[in-house]
C-alpha cells in the first residue's frame, strides 16, 4: 500500500478523487453508466520545495484544494445535467471570488460585528472572541444544516460518505467491492468538514491574542490572519489524524466525528461504485507513475 494520504470530494451525482500524480473524477450519467476523467496534477510543492514547511504547506493545500474541487465540480455538473460546456477560467475565478466574498461576510464580518455590538454586556477580550467565536460557529452550523434540507445536497452528503468508506477500506487493505466497503464508516479524521470546524476553534485563541480593537481593524485583522489560521489548523489535522488512536487526539477529534454527520450520508451501493470508480483510477495512474520510474 502507498505510504500517500489519498483524499477527495463529493462533486455533483459523483465523487472526485486526488492521488500523488493527479487526479480522477467519477459521475453517475442520467442514463445510468459512470463517466470518469483523469487529469495530471502536479502541486507547486514540487517546483518551489520550500513551501512544503509546516505552516505553508497548510495554505498551500488548501487553495490547491480549492481550485481542483470547483474544477471537478464544473466537470460533474456537465456530466450529470448534460450541459455540453465546463466553467471558463475567468468563470472559475469569478466563482471563487464570490464564494469567498460569501464566506468572509458570513465567517468573518457577521460574527465580528455581532460580537462587538455585544461589547457593552460582555468584558474581556477573550470573552469577546469567546462570543465571536460561538456566533461563528452557530452559523457555520445553521448553514450546514439549513443546506443539508436540499435534496441534492443530501445526495451530495451521500456522496461524500461513500468517498470516506472507499478510503477506509483501501487504507485498511480490504477489497474495494461495493460489499465491502459499504462495512466501513462515513467517518474519516482528515476529512475538510474536521478541518474547518478546527479552524473555527482555533481562531477563538488566535484572534484573543490580537486584544481590543476598532470594529474595522477588527474585521481587518482576521481576514489577514486567515492564511496564518488555515497553516495551523492543518497541521493540527495531520497531527491528529496520524496519532488518531491517542486518547487526547480521540477527544479532540470527536467534534469532528460529530459535525461529519452532519454533511455525510450513508450512500447506496451505486454511489460507492462511483467511488470506487474515481479511486480506482487514481490508484492505477500513481502505480503506472511507480512502473514508469
Amino acid at each position: 500500500m502507498s505510504d500517500f494520504q489519498y483524499g477527495g470530494q463529493a462533486v455533483i451525482e459523483g465523487v472526485m478523487m486526488r492521488g500523488p500524480c493527479g487526479r480522477a473524477v467519477a459521475v453517475r450519467l442520467p442514463e445510468g453508466g459512470i463517466a470518469v476523467d483523469e487529469k495530471t496534477i502536479e502541486s507547486v510543492t514540487k517546483k518551489y520545495p520550500f513551501l512544503k514547511w509546516p505552516l505553508l504547506r497548510g495554505v498551500v493545500a488548501l487553495v490547491e484544494s480549492l481550485l481542483i474541487g470547483i474544477e471537478a465540480l464544473s466537470y460533474s455538473a456537465s456530466q450529470a445535467l448534460g450541459e455540453e460546456e465546463e466553467l471558463s477560467k475567468t468563470e472559475m475565478v469569478l466563482t471563487i471570488g464570490f464564494a469567498f466574498a460569501l464566506a468572509i461576510v458570513l465567517f468573518v464580518v457577521v460574527p465580528t460585528g455581532a460580537a462587538h455590538l455585544l461589547k457593552g454586556y460582555v468584558q474581556g477580550s477573550f470573552a469577546q472572541n469567546l462570543v465571536e467565536g460561538a456566533i461563528r460557529l452557530g452559523v457555520f452550523l445553521l448553514y450546514v444544516f439549513l443546506i443539508g434540507r436540499l435534496q441534492d445536497i443530501k445526495r451530495v452528503f451521500q456522496y461524500h460518505g461513500a468517498e470516506h468508506k472507499v478510503i477506509n477500506a483501501y487504507e485498511a487493505g480490504d477489497d474495494l467491492t461495493a460489499e465491502s466497503v459499504q462495512r466501513y464508516s462515513t467517518f474519516h479524521p482528515r476529512c475538510g468538514t474536521s478541518f474547518l470546524l478546527i479552524v473555527l476553534v482555533l481562531s477563538i485563541f488566535l484572534f484573543a491574542l490580537l486584544g481590543h480593537q476598532a470594529l474595522w481593524w477588527r474585521i481587518t485583522s482576521r481576514i489577514l490572519l486567515l492564511p496564518v489560521l488555515a497553516g495551523i489548523s492543518y497541521e493540527a489535522l495531520k497531527l491528529s489524524a496520524k496519532y488518531a488512536d491517542n486518547f487526547l487526539c480521540r477527544v479532540l477529534i470527536t467534534p469532528g466525528r460529530w459535525l461529519q454527520g452532519m454533511t455525510t450520508g450513508e450512500p447506496d451501493d451505486s454511489q460507492v461504485e462511483v467511488a470506487i470508480s474515481a479511486f480506482g483510477a487514481v490508484l492505477k495512474e500513481s502505480e503506472d507513475q511507480v512502473n514508469v520510474r
